[in-house]
């Protein structure tokens, strides 16, 4: 899994490990007090794809879905 921390939601992690697992890489934000990280996609720059991981998401589940949605849609996979 690498040096970034484990997401306290299995749900998130779960989504987080498969974006991984398609060339996505975690990003630490700093000391934000809502966002857990961001990921970002293989493109890698200013003109790729990427999304906040929320720490404590309303709806973990749909939290997840949505952020192996927006994997799917990336245009800029590997």
């Amino acid at each position: 899994m690498g040096s970034r921390p484990r997401h306290p939601s299995k749900e998130i992690e779960e989504a987080v490990a498969h974006l991984e697992s398609i060339g996505w890489t975690w990003k630490e934000t700093g000391k934000s007090a809502h966002a857990w990280g961001r990921m970002l996609c293989p493109q890698n720059d200013s003109s790729g794809c990427q999304v906040s991981v929320w720490s404590t998401p309303r709806n973990p589940q749909n939290h997840a879905k949505h952020l192996i949605g927006l994997g799917k849609r990336c245009a800029h996979d590997k």
